[in-house]
């Protein structure tokens, strides 16, 4: 199950008809609730929350596709670098960012390693977002 890479923003006709959309997978009720906030309110990004990698990978096996996917590092049943290894031999195609407490040194090398395109510290701010949306127009 392969989500479709599209642009961002605008600069793409697949774009002007319906909303990115965005899996954001942490423990952390309130950290999902900001970074919610945060993709629909100033990126007009459809949005699902699930509380581990073990949801996620097991939405993507029910047939669910997302352009992004906004992964933590440190959650209960399954973490985030275990979750997007399983994602990526799956053959998910989704544009996967790490999301930690500590996003330099080991922590940030594990999930590069599992297959992130980019490793943010929490919480996701307007710039990081912004970076990850110019890696969906390039695709």
């Amino acid at each position: 199950m392969e989500s479709k890479k599209r642009g961002a923003g605008g600069s793409s006709s697949k774009f002007k008809s319906r909303k990115i959309s965005a899996l954001i997978v942490d423990d952390d009720g309130t950290l999902r609730l900001i970074h919610k906030t945060l993709l629909e309110g100033l990126f007009n990004m459809d949005t699902k929350l699930v509380k581990n990698g073990k949801e996620a990978v097991d939405l993507f096996r029910s047939g669910a596709n997302f352009d992004v996917i906004f992964m933590d590092k440190e959650m209960p049943i399954m973490d985030g670098a275990e979750a997007t290894k399983k994602l990526r031999a799956m053959g998910v195609k989704s544009v996967i960012v790490g999301i930690t407490a500590r996003a330099g040194g080991k922590e940030r090398e594990e999930l590069l390693a599992a297959g992130v395109n980019h490793c943010f510290e929490k919480p996701l701010t307007r710039a990081m977002v912004e970076l990850v949306l110019q890696s969906l127009k390039k695709n």
